[in-house]
């Protein structure tokens, strides 16, 4: 039987949700209106012109350079309740030149997730990204649960291909296992690699199947890999755990590693990947690695 408590807390808890948005819906709009207001035209390429009075750039420059509607945009800055989709947010991060901290914080205000890969990361701390310098010539990086390649050292950023050259949006192990040929060439037994990667992000991605980055990576994995979509559908789940990998090295030839996780954090989230030398061989060839990476660049790769 169905208490009298019972019969008004799901009015108060709805109650409850519908402030707290409209909280946010007016936080979101008077975050729009303070940044429209403190860029001027110079920094998005507009005319000053001679009329302005707007501090700032007006709400029609906004929308034209994020490629949205004028009144949509004019009702985001009322707190109108209305649904914003993640590819407006980042259009509108783009156009308000907002950096990592306050793009955070516009996607946290709409209550969406932020798609892009994290190229900024809180458990990358300075003392991080010493510890990945200090393991060389070992290679090592952190990612987090989506494969992403949060930071990594110099030995690591040529063990599979030049990282250095390719884009920090395709810095994901994943995109970079299924449609990169550098990293592909370099990985022994590639498909075997490739079906235990799929499995284990499928045993991952149950955790995340609503957030708009995982389901944008899987999108592109199956529009741009074939080979992704022959094994996705093949629906395997395992979990993480360290294995024995082989990779064929440009510089150095085979080398044969024992790959390990370490945790950053209580929850399989973020990891600190390393890849220690199984055998001597192995480990003269990624001191010699270590070695031309030095050459290459004397700074961190991070």
């Amino acid at each position: 039987m169905t208490t009298m408590a019972q019969e008004t807390a799901v009015p108060a808890t709805a109650s409850l949700s519908a402030s707290l948005s409209a909280i946010r819906r007016h936080e979101l709009a008077a975050f729009l209106r303070h940044r429209r207001e403190h860029i001027t035209p110079e920094q998005v390429g507009l005319p000053r012109g001679r009329r302005r009075r707007t501090p700032g750039l007006r709400r029609e420059e906004v929308a034209q350079l994020s490629a949205v509607g004028v009144t949509w945009y004019t009702w985001l800055e009322q707190a109108r309740d209305i649904q914003v989709s993640v590819q407006v947010l980042d259009a509108l991060a783009r156009a308000l030149l907002l950096d990592p901290s306050e793009r955070s914080h516009l996607f946290q205000l709409a209550g969406a997730v932020d798609p892009t890969p994290a190229t900024v990361c809180p458990s990358v701390s300075p003392a991080i990204r010493h510890v990945l310098e200090q393991l060389e010539p070992l290679p090592a990086c952190v990612q987090n649960s989506r494969y992403d390649i949060l930071a990594y050292n110099r030995t690591y950023g040529l063990l599979l291909c030049d990282l250095d050259a390719v884009p920090p949006e395709d810095r994901n192990c994943m995109i970079l296992s299924y449609t990169n040929d550098d990293w592909r060439s370099s990985i022994v037994h590639l498909p075997e690699v490739q079906r235990l990667m799929a499995a284990r992000f499928r045993a991952t991605m149950a955790g995340h199947l609503a957030e708009p980055g995982w389901k944008m990576l899987l999108k592109r994995l199956r529009t741009e890999s074939p080979e992704f979509r022959e094994v996705w559908d093949r629906h395997e789940v395992i979990e993480h755990r360290g294995r024995r990998k082989e990779f064929m090295n440009r510089y150095v030839g085979r080398v044969s590693v024992d790959h390990t996780d370490l945790w950053l954090g209580p929850e399989a989230g973020p990891r600190m990947v390393t890849y220690a030398p199984a055998d001597e061989e192995s480990r003269r060839r990624l001191e010699k690695l270590h070695a031309i990476a030095l050459e290459r660049s004397p700074a961190a790769r991070t």
